[in-house]
């Protein structure tokens, strides 16, 4: 079509009941955004809070390919509003790229705005560093390195285990640089705990909570690499559970308690649920047969795709199906040398998936696949899936949705563009707003006391 704003805007026009801030939100997910040295923050010791890097790198480069930005880091969330499409407030994870055709950049004033193909295209906030981020443990280590938040605040992220048992080329995924990640924070001497001591992460809540007097943490995720072993001596349910049970028991419902594992056997979810979790994450990554075999090679080894689905909706037994949320990456569908070559084909397959699990009354969530290029995908597929596919995905998803009588899954802030705060997907800003908060019919709200 010539640039990127032409393509935006045809696929505007095609699917208008798909909210337009999810198109450019979208883009900005699988291509990246650069930044002017004048959007950069200052860490941890300026006013804009900065990217925390708190699972996956989700960046198109490497530490070393990101220049300044490696030094001053972006920051966490951008938030686009009016311009000449009108934008309602939308709330985006940075994803680094410095050959983007978006970039974050001040004008004359000083005001930040995101530019297309050289054209003011919206107006960019960008978060406020928290007071809780200005309070170091007692050990020095910073909160925003054992407990960052994200979703402008909503999400307490908690990767305990900083790396994944899944290693090497026939078992990890081949769309995920959790390891390399590990290493190149490692390389470049920033702080990064491997295993994280459950006494920081209590001490780091307690600053979280004494400082956030707004109450805008709503909800912690307890996650990290898989576990096909142990860890510390213990195996996956009892190690992220044991993190749940001394959180639970020094703050008693002060946040919607969330663990991302694997999907294990129910015996094992039990404990999580004995734990005080509330909602489950055993992500299920691509639904085709094929491609997960392909592309999850450890999960197929040590579980299998068919176990896999049985044990998910085993954990609705034990959860109730609304509050276990698998989470796919949404584009590997298409990812070559294997992926399906037509949009039409990978919309199908993935709608296939969600129907499957919709029918068993289980919401799944999808995660904009951002393809890092330390990973095999990544390297073979920069430029990610077409932004039709991501599109047509939201179409798909809600539609899919309406039909099995599902809203959107509790733990995720409120539904409906210009009210989502989910970052790293547009699922959220494509459902209907509703009035109620998602919590109130889902998992228990927690304690505002």
């Amino acid at each position: 079509m010539g640039s990127r704003t032409a393509l935006v805007e045809d696929l505007m026009e095609r699917f208008p009941h798909v909210p337009r801030e999810a198109v450019f939100k979208e883009d900005l997910l699988r291509g990246g955004v650069a930044f002017d040295a004048s959007a950069l923050s200052d860490n941890e010791s300026g006013e804009v809070k900065p990217k925390s890097y708190f699972i996956f790198s989700f960046d198109h480069g490497t530490l070393p390919e990101l220049g300044e930005a490696a030094l001053r880091r972006p920051p966490e969330e951008i938030i686009l509003t009016g311009g000449p499409y009108d934008l309602r407030r939308t709330v985006v994870s940075v994803r680094v790229n410095p050959a983007s055709p978006y970039r974050v950049a001040a004008d004359e004033e000083g005001l930040l705005g995101l530019y297309l193909d050289g054209k003011r295209i919206a107006d960019v906030g960008v978060p406020p560093m928290p007071e809780y981020y200005r309070h170091t443990l007692s050990n020095g280590k910073s909160v925003m390195e054992v407990a960052p938040t994200i979703q402008w605040g909503y999400l307490i992220y908690l990767t305990v285990f900083r790396v994944c048992q899944y290693f090497g080329a026939k078992e990890e995924c081949q769309y995920c640089d959790i390891n390399h990640n590990w290493r190149q924070h490692k390389a470049a001497g920033r702080p990064y705990t491997g295993v994280k001591d459950v006494e920081e992460i209590l001490e780091a809540l307690e600053i979280i909570d004494r400082y956030d007097t707004q109450k805008a943490s709503t909800a912690y995720t307890l996650t990290g690499g898989a576990i096909t072993s142990k860890v510390a001596g213990r195996d996956e349910a009892d190690f992220y559970g044991h993190y749940a049970k001394a959180i639970e028991e020094r703050f008693p419902g002060r946040w919607i308690g969330k663990v991302v594992a694997q999907a294990l056997p129910k015996d094992d979810v039990q404990r999580f649920k004995d734990y005080g979790v509330q909602i489950y994450h055993p992500n299920f990554e691509v639904w085709d047969r094929r491609l997960f075999e392909l592309y999850c090679p450890g999960k197929e080894r040590y579980v299998g795709r068919d176990e896999w689905h049985r044990r998910i909706l085993d954990s609705a037994d034990i959860f109730g199906a609304r509050n276990v949320i698998p989470n796919f990456v949404a584009g590997v569908e298409m990812a070559e040398p294997f992926g399906f070559t037509t949009v039409d084909e990978a919309i199908a397959s993935t709608t296939e998936g969600l129907r499957f699990f919709m029918s068993n009354g289980i919401t799944p969530r999808f995660t904009t696949w951002c393809p890092e290029p330390t990973t095999p995908l990544g390297k073979a597929n920069p430029q990610g899936a077409p932004l039709e596919y991501h599109i047509r995905l939201l179409e798909a998803y809600r539609a899919t949705m309406d039909d099995f009588g599902l809203s959107s899954p509790p733990g995720y802030g409120p539904p409906g563009p210009g009210r989502a705060v989910f970052s790293v997907s547009s699922f959220m800003d494509s459902l209907p707003a509703r009035e109620a908060s998602d919590e109130a019919d889902g998992a228990e709200e927690p304690s505002r006391a």
